[in-house]
């Protein structure tokens, strides 16, 4: 499984602008095939940081997202949005070890 952990920012004043983008984006991402869990968080403290939370079947799944018309959207509209500060990691995960 890969696990993609992270955060961007949207700045305070955009963050109702950009809602429907990212909700297109969490939708049209869950629905892919290898999508185990896909969700941003607003932070309750820091107004404008949205926390990055996916996990994929496997580094394929991982790449054919990468590759979709929804991320190509999304990241025509990272400018219009003033998306900043992205910070993403990927990581690979044994799923059967729990904390």
């Amino acid at each position: 499984m890969i696990i993609v952990i992270g955060t961007f920012r949207v700045p305070p004043s955009m963050v109702d602008v950009a809602r429907p983008a990212m909700e297109a984006m969490i939708a049209a991402s869950r629905a892919e095939e290898g999508c185990i869990e896909y969700a941003y968080a607003l932070d309750v403290v820091d107004t404008g940081l949205v926390r990055v939370s996916e996990k994929w079947r496997d580094r394929a799944a991982l790449e054919a997202h990468l590759r979709t018309a929804h991320i190509a959207e999304w990241r025509a509209q990272v400018a219009a949005l003033a998306i900043s500060e992205r910070d993403l990691t990927a990581h690979e995960s044994d799923e059967g070890f729990y904390i």
